[in-house]
């Protein structure tokens, strides 16, 4: 991994403006979210941020304004003032996804559907601002990965729309759920032992965590740039009640870990062990899989328990794309869970070069390893086309585009592995 990452502490619980304030703190400038917003937003809504401390500790309040409308909207119509925003698409895209999660987690826990049920807390003018807000935010610092620590959630009851609810309220345990986070109640200063701590993550926090966060646990090992306190509305006596965004770079590997002159990437390995899927199915799962993002996908046959034949599929994914793909496998095979665990690449530099050919051209994949050319791999595709256009042997093909690459190298340029 080479570029920045990101870790949020959420041990007083997370909400929407808490976000809004932790990115300003961080170095987002206010105007950006702001603009996103009014993109958005029917109404005319504002965003203020101001210095507070909350427990003696200084941070940065987001406050939304112009958020009184009456007007209640449901997932629907927030899917279609978002589709019809000029945003930047990767706003867009996260804030649909954020909403999406939201209306579902809302809609089970009541009992229908996202689009049959008015969401007060999802339709309203404030939750708008600050999701499509922390989105746009999120995206302006280009972040490579975001970790978060467990959740705290709180305890007690809140008033809600729907009546009184306990914390944490049935969404936010439904979305935290949902990602596989880690969640607990929050400590209660000693000395208050009876005193309850009110909700302290909302639904619209939990939901803008799940769609941004790849891993949860400790602050992983990094070199901070910055660091951002967002105040919650309430300053909970004993706690800060504040939630901290540290940005900054992955720490640099260890010696063993590095490979001179090449780049290092951080992706993530996907796999599931099935015994129990007709076999004529895996060739569509494998290409809905790349479909989905994914870097590259393998069937690997093992034994598995009791003798069975099975395979182990295997999915090498980017961290934000992980959450795709396990839709997919979840989907389209039977498989009921996953294991998932980061892998350091160390990519050659590649290019794609045309060549001509008998009857055509055809696509090679260069790659070079300290600017001396290493492989060169026709696109198989590609051969496949041209020997059907042609009638020509598929193998034929392959050994003519071989030799081709090499006759178009450059003079400062040269070939050391062989290829057939």
């Amino acid at each position: 991994m080479t570029g920045r990452i990101a870790w949020i502490d959420c041990g007083s619980g997370a909400s929407g403006d808490m976000l809004l304030g932790a990115l300003v703190a961080a170095g987002v400038p206010l105007e950006v979210m702001a603009s996103a917003v009014a993109a958005v937003a029917p109404e005319d809504v504002r965003l203020a941020a101001h210095q507070v401390t909350r427990n003696g500790l200084a941070a940065t309040q987001v406050t939304v304004t112009g958020t009184d409308s009456t007007h209640h909207r449901t997932w629907s119509d927030v899917r279609s003032l978002l589709e019809a925003a000029p945003l930047e698409p990767a706003v867009r895209a996260s804030a649909l996804e954020t909403f999406r999660r939201l209306a579902e987690a809302e809609a089970k826990v009541h009992g229908t559907s996202p689009d049959a049920i008015h969401f007060h807390e999802v339709g309203a003018l404030d939750a708008i601002a600050d999701v499509v807000g922390v989105c746009a935010g999120f995206v302006h610092l280009g972040l490579d990965r975001v970790y978060a620590s467990p959740v705290a959630v709180g305890s007690g009851f809140v008033r809600a729309a729907h009546g009184r609810l306990p914390v944490p309220v049935p969404a936010v345990v439904e979305l935290l759920a949902s990602a596989g986070a880690p969640s607990y109640g929050g400590e209660t200063p000693a000395s208050q032992e009876n005193v309850t701590l009110g909700e302290l993550c909302t639904p619209t926090g939990a939901a803008l965590l799940v769609i941004h966060v790849s891993s949860w646990g400790s602050q992983p090992a990094m070199r901070v740039e910055t660091q951002g306190c967002g105040a919650g509305s309430r300053d909970i006596p004993g706690r800060p009640n504040v939630i901290r965004l540290l940005v900054g770079n992955p720490a640099a590997e260890s010696r063993g870990d590095r490979m001179d002159g090449l780049p290092t990437t951080t992706q993530v390995v996907v796999e599931t062990n099935v015994d129990d899927l007709d076999p004529r199915i895996w060739p569509d799962v494998l290409r809905r899989l790349l479909e989905a993002g994914a870097v590259d996908a393998w069937l690997t046959p093992i034994l598995a328990k009791k003798g069975r034949p099975a395979h182990v599929l295997g999915v090498l994914v980017d961290p934000d794309r992980v959450q795709a793909v396990c839709r997919v496998i979840f989907r389209e095979t039977s498989a009921i869970g996953v294991r998932c665990h980061d892998v350091r690449k160390h990519p050659l530099d590649r290019e794609m070069r045309d060549v001509t050919l008998t009857g055509g051209s055809v696509r090679v994949k260069v790659a070079s390893y300290a600017g001396t050319i290493v492989n060169a791999q026709p696109e198989y595709d590609d051969v496949l086309a041209l020997a059907a256009a042609t009638g020509r042997p598929i193998k034929d093909v392959l050994a003519e585009a071989i030799a081709a690459v090499r006759n178009h190298l450059e003079p400062n340029e040269s070939f050391v592995r062989e290829n057939g």
